[in-house]
């Protein structure tokens, strides 16, 4: 049975100037039909024999939310929509998406892929009047001083880029999920187990041709315990994500005993995305007071559909611990999308409790203010630098 948006409530939703406390940069140059379909998945594989990467929920929303900013109808076709985009200098269309969101606050992690991206600085011009501040991904600080001296030195240059990286952050994340999985040893790893898993990282680089990634568990374990030290908030990816993450040791319950050891030091941890395993995430942000969770890539991905998941993420996890992320990289109809489909999805959840009388308008306005906004500004402070 549909209901009807209230009135009230969609325009106090719609008037909300937005945090978005987990996202990326937008795309530095231009990109064709095919470099858009590679973009609007998470696979980077070519897409099955006969079907089109454009036969999907994030495409359908991009036809049918982006395409007016762009001076299209509503579902224009999207060989239409590439060569409106086309036409314009990619600084307009980011202008022009970027700006519709209503994010007056963007977090950005500037560890994947950042070549491919526009600075920081270049992105806030982009979004005049909004804040645009850094989280810092530890994986990548580390990748950047593996090779600058040895194997007992390691840990020692990693806090002292740390300290430099962090001066002026918002936070910190961890794509330890990718890396290795949840299912880690929870204890903070000593001196001697990090220098002998720095030996044997270091030694594989001694190949010159070998990119930095870092993927050895102490190491990973390392990087957490020394991101809670800095007391800054630590993001960290849960569930859905690229083809090369293991979906099955990425479900947040497994991170349960590190949390318990977590606890005391004060520190806050952020579960992104978290897709399909948001209802277990609300079980964690419930148990313990420094948890916290969104589901915002999940949003993007299920388009339409997004309703379900965003009512899902409001059913254990109290109120003042979901946040509004788009984790959007790359082209800026994402970071639209990551906006308007909260927007839309929020509206359609909390008008459906208020009409069935479980909430009253003034109830669903707060409780949209403190996913939008509010826990965000708590959570990471006020505006830095």
């Amino acid at each position: 049975m549909s209901t009807e948006p209230s009135p009230a409530l969609a325009e106090a939703i719609g008037a909300l100037r937005l945090v978005d406390h987990h996202v990326h940069s937008a795309l530095a140059a231009p990109v064709g039909l095919a470099e858009l379909g590679d973009l609007l998945t998470e696979s980077d594989r070519p897409a099955a024999a006969g079907t089109s990467p454009f036969d999907t929920q994030v495409a359908f929303a991009v036809r049918r939310h982006c395409a007016p900013l762009l001076g299209l109808d509503p579902h224009a076709p999207i060989e239409d929509y590439v060569a409106a985009r086309a036409a314009l200098p990619t600084d307009e269309v980011d202008r022009r998406l970027l700006g519709a969101a209503g994010v007056e606050r963007w977090l950005i992690d500037t560890g994947f892929r950042g070549d491919a991206l526009v600075s920081l600085d270049d992105f806030g011009a982009r979004v005049p009047g909004a804040s645009v501040e850094e989280i810092v991904r530890l994986e990548t600080v580390l990748e950047s001083v593996a090779r600058d001296g040895d194997a007992a030195g390691l840990e020692d240059r990693f806090l002292a880029a740390l300290a430099r990286a962090t001066a002026g952050a918002a936070g910190l994340k961890s794509v330890i999920a990718y890396r290795h999985g949840f299912e880690f040893d929870p204890a903070r790893p000593s001196s001697d187990e990090v220098r002998e898993a720095a030996s044997h990282w270091l030694a594989a680089l001694e190949d010159e041709t070998v990119v930095p990634r870092v993927d050895h568990p102490v190491l990973l374990r390392m990087l957490l315990w020394h991101g809670i030290d800095t007391g800054l908030p630590l993001q960290l990816h849960a569930g859905f994500g690229d083809p090369d993450l293991d979906l099955r040791r990425c479900d947040p319950l497994l991170l349960a005993d590190w949390l318990r050891l977590v606890e005391p030091s004060g520190s806050d941890v952020l579960l992104l995305h978290c897709y399909p395993f948001q209802r277990q995430a609300g079980f964690l942000a419930q148990a313990f007071p420094h948890v916290y969770l969104d589901v915002g890539l999940a949003v993007n991905y299920t388009g339409a559909a997004s309703p379900a998941v965003l009512a899902e993420s409001l059913e254990l996890a109290p109120f003042g611990k979901v946040l509004y992320s788009s984790d959007a990289w790359g082209p800026s109809e994402l970071h639209l999308l990551g906006a308007v489909l909260w927007r839309r999805g929020m509206t359609e959840v909390l008008s459906r409790w208020v009409a069935a009388g479980e909430w009253s308008v003034a109830d669903a306005v707060r409780v949209a203010t403190l996913v939008g906004r509010d826990n965000a500004e708590r959570v990471y402070g006020g505006r830095r630098g």
